[in-house]
This record gives C-alpha cells, structure tokens and sequence, in this order.
C-alpha cells in the first residue's frame, strides 16, 4: 500500500529553498553593487556626555590604519581592520561599523564610563572605568567621579588591564556602590586609605572620617549609617564627632573631638567667597540628606517593615571624673539614643546651683 504524499512538507521545503536562492542572488548583487559604490560620507556616531574622544582622533585613526576613505570603492575598505584598530584605543569600549549602499559608513561609538580616579602611593593617576578596567587619563576631559587617594599600591602600566590588589577591587566595589545610591553620592565626595589599609569615606557635610574597612557588608554597613544619621545627628550635630567607624558589623564607634581644645580655639572672621560657596553647597546638599532620610522614612513606615535600627551611640565612662582629649562611644543595636543625652548633659543644672550659693552668699 502506497503511503499518501505529504504536500505539506514538500511546500515547505520548496518555499525554504526559494528564499536560500533569493538570498544567494541578492548577496551577488551586493557583491557587485560593491565594485561600483563608491564613499560618499563618514558618519561618527559618539553617545554620552562624556568625552574623552574626538571625532578628529577617530578621523586622524581611520586616517592612519586605512588611509582617505571617501572616494574609495566600498571593496577596498576594510571595515573588520576598521573596527578592531578603533577598539584597541583605550577610551572605547565598543565599536561598530557598517556601509550602505549609498556609500556611507557609518560608525558607532561607545565610550568607556569611568566611576572611581586614584591617585595611587607612587603618584599615579588614572580611572577605574564601569567594568572594573584600569584606563588612563585623557588630556581633552575630567570626570567628575570619586577620587581615591593614599597608601594605594595598585599600579598602571599604561594600557587598559584589571585589577590586581584587593584593596583596588574593595575600593571599586565602593565606588560602584555610592554612584548607584543618590544620597551618598551627594554625600560623599572622596575616599582614602590610611596607613592601616583602611577605606575612610570624607563626607561633603560634616567634619568627621567615616572609617569603612572594606567593601564587606558594604550594604549593610551604609544601612547603619543611615540609622546613625536618622538617630545621633540631630541630637548631637553634624560636627561633633572626629570619626565613625563602620568597620564592625553590629555596632558604630564614635570618637569625639576635644571640647577643650574646641573652646580654646579662637575662629578668625575672613571673609572668603570659596568658603561662602562651600558652605552654601553644603546647606543645600544637607537638605537633600534630610529630604532622601524623610523619603526613607515615609517609606518605611507605608510598607510598614521594620529595619533593625543602629541608634546614637551610648558614652562610655571613665572611672575618673577628668575630661579625656578624645572620648570614644560606641553605638549598640536596640538601645535608646535620647535617653543616653539627657544622662550625660546636664550642665544646665549645675550652673542653676552656683547661682543660688552666689545669691545666698548676697544677701
């Protein structure tokens, strides 16, 4: 018995063999329109605001690895050699190159987004791009990125390459993480590395080093931050602490700078515009903290998701009743910051007591 034939798949392999012929002769045709095209144009497509590249560097390239295109026929260039000798620049990080049939070549860059400049121990200076790649310094444009400076022993040979040290890769790692974050990368305006191998991250409001360590928990320890802001500052001030310490998971701790020497020091009134605009730009980006901590808050509370909370640090005593130069605190989980204050403060009392002995004494 006969099977029935199956048209079906007859059709179907017919139709797929029509267009592999098509294609075929339309690659032909190509092929040979190719021999008769000529360059009409060079288009150089550059996205971003970043511009550590010039259309005249990429033209003076094209220029040296392939000589005049325009008025070559479209055979003769070579667009492959084209796009790897533009990729081998250090400031690119993708490039594509394409030809039409009016005679445009088109090419498209991509240039590499740098997040961190250190300024390494041995003076040094270059980027740490978004991948995580060393690249130099351009002499047509500065990003306006971190800087990293100190006991930084990573070194640059000069051409594009990775990191070799884990303090490099800690201090990247930061970086990545306080651009992606609005309110710190308002806050935090550069980061150094102390004779300890320690990362301090120096904020744009307030006078204290926030000693960070690595880029372990690094989540976490900005979460505990941001408690420390939300609790101890408005309590205690922007400037009245010398350093915190983020370094352990669990608890901040706090070094105060010396009341005594701050009463000592006499602040001399100079008027200088740079200060004024500092301390403008400084009330405006301590609104926006205050703004992104209210946000936090409201959001917290619509979600109704409670965070575990860092609060303000509780002071640590002395056995002798002498003021210490610098006092250390240390800023526990689930303790309760306002009561801490009002423990210790009470100089107000003391000051009512010597009145009442002088009026005494009066009469």
């Amino acid at each position: 018995m006969l099977k029935r034939i199956n048209w079906k798949v007859i059709f179907k392999g017919f139709a797929w063999l029509v267009c592999l012929a098509g294609v075929v002769v339309l690659m032909s045709f190509i092929e040979i329109k190719k021999h008769e095209v000529k360059c009409t144009n060079v288009k150089i497509l550059i996205p971003g605001a970043d511009n550590f590249i010039e259309r005249e560097e990429i033209d003076a390239i094209l220029k040296q690895s392939q000589g005049e295109l325009i008025g070559r026929n479209l055979e003769q260039i070579n667009i492959h050699q084209i796009e790897k000798t533009l990729k081998a620049n250090p400031y690119i990080a993708f490039a594509k190159i394409y030809a039409d049939m009016n005679g445009v070549i088109n090419i498209e860059v991509k240039q590499r987004q740098p997040v961190l400049r250190i300024l390494n121990a041995g003076g040094q200076d270059y980027y740490i791009d978004s991948d995580g790649l060393k690249m130099p310094m351009s002499p047509n444009f500065t990003a306006n990125v971190l800087v990293a400076t100190g006991n930084i022993l990573e070194g640059f040979g000069g051409k594009v390459d990775t990191l070799f040290t884990p303090l490099a890769s800690d201090l990247y790692k930061a970086a990545l993480f306080i651009k992606k974050d609005t309110l710190w990368d308002a806050q935090i305006e550069q980061m150094y590395v102390n004779e300890k191998s320690d990362i301090e991250l120096i904020p744009r409001v307030g006078n204290q080093r926030i000693i960070l360590g690595n880029a372990d928990s690094l989540e976490t320890k900005m979460n505990n931050l941001l408690a420390f802001y939300k609790q101890a500052m408005p309590l205690v001030g922007w400037n009245a602490y010398k350093t915190i310490n983020l370094k352990y998971i669990n608890q901040i701790v706090c070094e105060k700078y010396d009341s005594l020497a701050v009463k000592k020091s006499v602040p001399v009134a100079v008027i200088d515009s740079t200060v004024v605009a500092k301390k403008e730009v400084d009330s405006l980006i301590k609104d926006a903290i205050q703004d992104e901590i209210k946000k936090a808050t409201a959001d917290v509370a619509a979600t109704k998701k409670v965070t575990p909370k860092v609060s303000a640090p509780p002071v640590v005593k002395s056995g002798s009743t002498k003021e210490k130069p610098a006092e250390k605190t240390v800023a526990k989980a689930n303790t309760t910051p306002a009561k801490t204050v009002a423990a210790k403060e009470k100089p107000k009392q003391v000051a009512t007591t010597k009145e009442k002995t002088d009026t005494k004494k009066n009469k």
